[in-house]
């Protein structure tokens, strides 16, 4: 995106105008602007304390009270981010990916904070841990929300919620697919355009998160453990015949389920390339086979005990990276698709993890230094906000910068470009760079 311009600052005054209209009271809209600069601007630190010698100086008391104290919803600014997201990267060719990202944070007092996974770090750490959705098209994301995930040590003590500030409305115990659920409820009800959702998986293993995915009427491709028991497509219901005793009264398959390593074990592998990454073409071997997945009713099989009977069909696809890794996944998309398609739309879900190291590296989400619910959540939308104005003026630059190659290619005489090519534009389509946006 390259380095901020001088104007940068009153260019984000102008693009938040509808984020201060919905904020009202006058002091929130002077504080809101400020806040957001000093997570754009340059300085290590971005916690309260920086941010107000930087960017508020005298407004440090006013500064901290709009984000930890203050009464005001963040719902209509939260709405607004979705506005605004939707009209910068919102389409049929968008896709929605669902993730989480941990925060290394000591103590115990701070929100949400417990020993669990951090995949940042690859172990298990004191951290919180947020479900985040990132919407991103042409390569470019804009992260739409980031809740926060309490461990169950949180959800059972009543008094350590009550002290962080938690809203009684979120201290009943909620897994992460759950969570993701609801903000991408949230999402469609705001009537944001995407036509796919990605997730890892730690989501795709879940039986009611791909199921919830589908009763909404939602396309999606998900990871899921090589052990995740699937049917052949062609798997068929009948009735057992009993040798003795009351004669059967439910139907059950005529064969019994596979993990979904060993039923990608014989199929076809193919080299496929999806994208251009840093170093080339990026590639790995792909293999695809169309499924039931093992994931309808509970029922006992003969002699192998609790069975799951064949539910939604789906893609199986299995990835074998230069690594030697192996990775499989399940995709609802229509039958007809085909494997270059299938390992583009998958491996689509890697932007989300180059946003979140960017809000972090960039724009200090992991740097709040309160312990409660509402000032986590608000510090992490002014993030989110930040992040959007950055990818507004990014494609903004891309467009005139497109625009101008394309006024210079039609200045010049007929007959210099041959009628096979186009000029060559550089586009928002470029994978993005981590954002340097800091003053001159």
């Amino acid at each position: 995106m390259g380095n901020a311009t001088p104007d940068w600052e009153d260019e984000l005054e102008c693009w938040l105008k509808p984020f201060l209209d919905r904020l009202g009271h006058k002091a929130r809209r002077r504080m809101c602007p400020r806040y957001i600069a000093g997570l754009i601007g340059p300085g290590e630190r971005k916690s309260i304390q920086p941010i107000a010698e930087r960017f508020a100086a005298g407004d440090y008391d006013q500064l901290h009270h709009f984000i930890a104290d203050g009464v005001w919803d963040a719902a209509p600014l939260e709405s607004e981010l979705l506005v605004q997201a939707d009209r910068l990267v919102g389409g049929d060719d968008a896709v929605l990916v669902i993730d989480d990202t941990a925060m290394p944070k000591k103590g115990e007092r701070s929100v949400g904070v417990a020993a669990q996974y951090a995949s940042t770090l690859g172990k298990t750490a004191n951290c919180q841990t947020l479900v985040s959705l990132t919407l991103a098209r042409g390569e470019v994301p804009v992260m739409l929300a980031l809740r926060l995930f309490l461990p169950e040590n949180w959800t059972s003590d009543t008094a350590r919620l009550k002290r962080a500030g938690v809203p009684v409305e979120y201290r009943t115990p909620r897994s992460k697919p759950e969570i993701a659920l609801a903000e991408i409820d949230h999402v469609m009800g705001a009537g944001v355009r995407f036509g796919c959702v990605l997730a890892d998986a730690g989501y795709g293993l879940s039986a009611p998160f791909r199921q919830g995915l589908t009763a909404r009427g939602l396309t999606w491709a998900v990871g899921v453990p090589r052990h995740l028991k699937v049917y052949p497509v062609g798997v068929k219901l009948i009735w057992p015949v009993a040798m003795r005793g009351r004669p059967r009264k439910r139907y059950i398959p005529d064969i019994l389920s596979r993990a979904a390593e060993d039923m990608l074990a014989d199929a076809k592998w193919q080299n496929v390339s999806w994208r251009n990454g840093t170093k080339g073409r990026l590639k790995a071997r792909f293999a695809a086979v169309r499924v039931r997945i093992a994931d309808g009713p509970p029922q006992r099989i003969k002699d192998k005990g609790q069975q799951h009977l064949p539910g939604e069909e789906a893609w199986l696809i299995g990835e074998h990276r230069t690594s030697g890794e192996k990775k499989y996944y399940l995709a609802n998309l229509p039958a007809a698709t085909d494997l270059r398609t299938l390992a583009a739309k998958i491996k689509a879900r890697w932007i989300c993890e180059q946003a979140h190291q960017q809000l972090k590296e960039e724009l200090g989400l992991d740097h709040f230094e309160g312990r409660s619910w509402q000032g986590l959540h608000r510090h992490a939308l002014m993030t989110m906000i930040a992040y959007a104005f950055l990818q507004h003026r990014r494609l903004a630059q891309a467009g005139r910068k497109k625009k101008n190659q394309w006024t210079s290619a039609s200045a010049k005489p007929a007959g210099n470009t041959p009628r096979n090519r186009r000029p060559h534009s550089s586009t928002a389509n470029s994978a993005m760079p981590i954002l340097q946006t800091r003053n001159p």
